[in-house]
């Protein structure tokens, strides 16, 4: 069985809400899919949000790569020589995370719909069902407690509070929020890099003191200010998460030796894929650190790779896998299925999307 196609296609999803972080505002997603054809008719997708601010890829940069290298390098290759190919994504170009991402997205698909097992079940199997939290944008502390409340309502009882824009209003922000949902919801924070240090230390300080029971900061420092990720998570007790701070295995390596974070999120479009997600996953068990699941603002063809990989692989303890739910419509036919908070998998092939409405060709 050959590759025989790669197509590239837009796809464009508006939110419910927009989506603020102290990196940006998001009130519609345009996500990059890829579809990889074989001779034997069958279809794997993959799919790359394009994050910028993060990642480093743009639109124009995902489809470029993929066109350009990674499709050309896996086109007329057996589809099921799964590592042969995911090594000629890697040679194919350097960086472009996110375009090797929805390659080895739609890849890992290939794999388990030639085999007729789902990834999770190849993986060495698990759990078939997670549940993920709810993240709650940045905005005014009433504004975020109102949010807040309807994700309560709506049965989740974890959240992550987007925070790292002012330390003062950050900590009115986690009142207003404690204050509305009470004390038996689990709450984490999410910084985004948006402050020093010293204001780092400073307001999660204060946090500890109005019992704000906080289950940890992701990403309190900027993310190539290891040392002062460090100097944080030695002055408090909140435990810290490294996010845009680890990529990939060399860079969780790096955090792990210098000991600067207590938990690691591991995201697909940051680590190009599952392939070295799950050699993440493979170093965080040597050192005895769990690990996050977390996503950009991914539609389904991505996010169930991500929960296939939660589901099958024990050190992934926390999941932050409610990109789908952000969005005002699924274009995806097949797949986990998001109820609230609940992801349920079911042993359809690969990742068991079959169809992706609404996407331009090219």
């Amino acid at each position: 069985m050959k590759i025989t196609n790669v197509r590239l296609g837009l796809l464009d999803i508006p939110l419910h809400k927009p989506f603020k972080t102290a990196l940006r505002t998001v009130e519609e997603v345009a996500e990059v899919i890829v579809a990889l054809e074989t001779s034997e008719g069958l279809v794997a997708f993959g799919e790359a949000p394009p994050t910028a601010r993060i990642t480093g890829d743009t639109q124009e940069s995902v489809i470029a790569a993929i066109e350009k290298h990674i499709g050309p390098a896996i086109m007329n290759r057996d589809g099921a020589n799964l590592n042969d190919l995911l090594d000629s994504v890697d040679r194919a170009i350097m960086g472009n995370s996110s375009a090797k991402a929805a390659v080895d997205i739609a890849l890992h698909d290939l794999w388990g719909k030639t085999l007729g097992r789902s990834v999770h079940h190849l993986f060495g199997g698990g759990s078939s069902e997670i549940v993920t939290d709810m993240t709650i944008s940045v905005d005014r502390p009433e504004v975020m407690a109102a949010d807040a409340e309807e994700a309560v309502n709506k049965g989740y009882q974890t959240l992550k509070i987007k925070v790292g824009v002012d330390g003062d209003l950050d900590v009115e922000r986690l009142l207003a929020v404690r204050k509305a949902i009470g004390d038996k919801i689990q709450i984490r924070i999410d910084a985004n890099q948006g402050w020093t240090p010293g204001e780092a230390v400073r307001t999660l300080r204060k946090m500890e003191e109005l019992g704000l029971a906080i289950e940890f900061c992701e990403q309190p420092t900027k993310a190539d200010d290891i040392p002062g990720m460090r100097f944080v998570r030695e002055r408090v007790a909140i435990p810290i998460m490294a996010d845009e701070s680890v990529h990939d295995s060399k860079d969780a390596l790096n955090v792990l030796q210098a000991g600067a974070a207590d938990l690691i999120n591991i995201k697909l479009m940051k680590a190009g894929g599952l392939r070295e997600a799950r050699r993440i996953c493979a170093l965080a068990e040597l050192f005895g650190v769990e690990c996050m699941v977390g996503c950009m603002l991914e539609a389904k063809a991505s996010a169930a790779a991500a929960v296939h990989l939660a589901a099958s692989h024990s050190v992934i303890t926390k999941i932050d896998l409610d990109g789908p739910l952000l969005f005002a419509e699924d274009p995806m036919v097949g797949g986990p299925e998001f109820i609230g908070p609940i992801i349920k998998l079911d042993e359809s092939p690969g990742l068991g999307i079959s169809k992706i409405n609404g996407v331009q060709w090219r």
